[in-house]
């Protein structure tokens, strides 16, 4: 059975994601748009198999999602499985994963004259009328067969039982597990959380849970590298409460002279996305906003990597050079290993985002021991 209780734990199982092929983009009628996402498609493909290459060299079994069987719902393009890690995450024997979302589905697809339906179950005892509309219209059978069930499968093959989180933020992106202290990242700085603490209390009962106010993806804000080392973008109050006495490297404003076009960008998308070199291409604009603005993030949210893979306690895998960064690292007898992902500012995924670890050895650890 798999499992995962530290992420500095040796890696031996890890989900790669995938985007779609460059004939995928053969719906785009600007031949230069059309052949600058191609090009993306390419690249991407060629960055996903270094980092395979890299993983593989550790001997590490790789696990690929493969692509939704429907490119199209409610008029949009369905994204690629690309970031694994926003939907994913093992936590201890536990596999929790967004899967498809039924209820907004029949939500957004529903005929006034429908009764209302909030599972799937309750859904097949409907009118074979309805079931048929549904699937013959609106492709349901074909969503719920999304990119990320092979993996699914093959979790559930190993004995691991697959909890549905959707809406939770219970996935990898927001959950930093460190043995026996899981630590939830929150959506909004200084929300209340009384009611998301109140149920991660009641999900995770053998473990101390502590909110951290990261305000989005906690791996884009924070990464505790290994035991005494945390590597941030922001100075969070909390790390002398929740990682007391470890040492927390800073990197204040670090990466934006490298990507002083995009800032120019932000006005025009709201800095979602940049790809170099058409910051004031209209056509590259209106094609990613009309047709692609639900499958892109918040730029800043990912802008350098603090967005790590950890291999095992000896090694570490980012997309770029940072000398801050690096000398910690050095100080701790850690490698880091560089593999490029070229499009990183248009698809806002690290490392981190665009991988998702299954198994690594180890048992739970108790870092934190004087807590009781």
């Amino acid at each position: 059975m798999y499992s995962v209780y530290q992420h500095w734990d040796p890696l031996k199982i890890c989900v790669v994601g995938r985007s779609y092929p460059p004939e995928f983009y053969s719906w785009i009628k600007v031949p230069h748009v059309r052949a600058l996402f191609e090009k993306i498609a390419i690249e991407t493909e060629e960055d996903y198999q270094n980092i395979i290459k890299k993983l593989q060299e550790f001997n590490v079994s790789v696990v690929r999602p493969d692509l939704p069987n429907t490119n199209i719902f409610d008029g949009k393009y369905v994204p690629p499985p690309m970031t694994p890690r926003d939907h994913t995450v093992m936590i201890g024997q536990t596999f929790y994963a967004d899967q498809f979302d039924f209820v907004n589905f029949y939500k957004n697809v529903k005929d006034i004259t429908w009764p209302k339906c909030e599972s799937y179950e309750e859904f097949l005892t409907l009118p074979p009328h309805i079931q048929q509309e549904c699937n013959d219209v609106h492709n349901l059978q074909s969503l719920m067969d999304s990119g990320y069930n092979k993996i699914f499968e093959h979790v559930t093959q190993q004995g691991n039982v697959i909890q549905p989180c959707a809406g939770r933020n219970l996935n990898g992106a927001m959950i930093t597990r460190i043995g026996r202290d899981l630590y939830f990242g929150t959506d909004d700085y200084h929300q209340d959380q009384t009611e998301y603490k109140s149920f991660v209390n009641q999900e995770f009962t053998h473990t101390r849970n502590h909110m951290v106010d990261t305000g989005g993806h906690s791996d884009g804000t924070y990464c505790p590298v290994c035991p005494g080392l945390i590597i941030s973008l922001r100075d969070v109050p909390t790390y002398a409460e929740t990682f007391p006495d470890w040492e927390v490297v800073y990197l204040p404003n670090q990466s934006w002279d490298a990507v002083s076009p995009f800032l120019k960008l932000k006005e025009k998308n709201a800095g979602r996305w940049w790809i170099p070199g058409f910051e004031h291409d209209d056509a590259v604009i209106e094609t990613v906003d009309t047709w692609l603005n639900h499958w892109t993030g918040y730029v800043e949210e990912t802008v350098f990597d603090v967005n790590m893979l950890i291999i095992d306690p000896k090694n570490v895998m980012v997309f770029n050079y940072n000398k801050q960064v690096f000398d910690a690292l050095d100080r701790y007898g850690i490698t880091p290993h560089i593999v490029p992902f070229r499009h990183r500012y248009f698809w806002d995924g690290g490392i981190h985002c665009v991988t998702s670890d299954l198994h690594r050895e180890g048992d739970m650890q108790d870092y934190f021991p004087q807590r009781g």
